[in-house]
């Protein structure tokens, strides 16, 4: 399966870094997963956020999600503590 991204924000998503990049569903929450393979990750994630296309994206699924109130302040995704990785 595989949602209907726009090529430009796909694009965008590469050029920024991340590979590997998934977001999985269960029971209505999203967790998502991607691997950063640059060096300045802020300044990537910046660049991401400053981008018109894929501004956009994010206004279109902005109303299917729910924030979790034990977020950072500021944050729109709840980073997760790893417990466990094979490599």
């Amino acid at each position: 399966m595989c949602a209907a991204v726009w090529s430009e924000v796909l694009k965008k998503i590469t050029e920024c870094n991340n590979h590997n990049y998934s977001i999985f569903v269960k029971d209505n929450l999203l967790f998502a997963y991607f691997e950063y393979h640059g060096i300045d990750f802020e300044g990537d994630m910046a660049k991401m956020a400053e981008d018109p296309k894929t501004q956009e994206w994010w206004a279109v699924n902005k109303p299917l999600q729910s924030l979790l109130p034990t977020r950072a302040e500021g944050k729109w995704w709840a980073t997760m503590k790893g417990i466990f990785q094979r490599e």
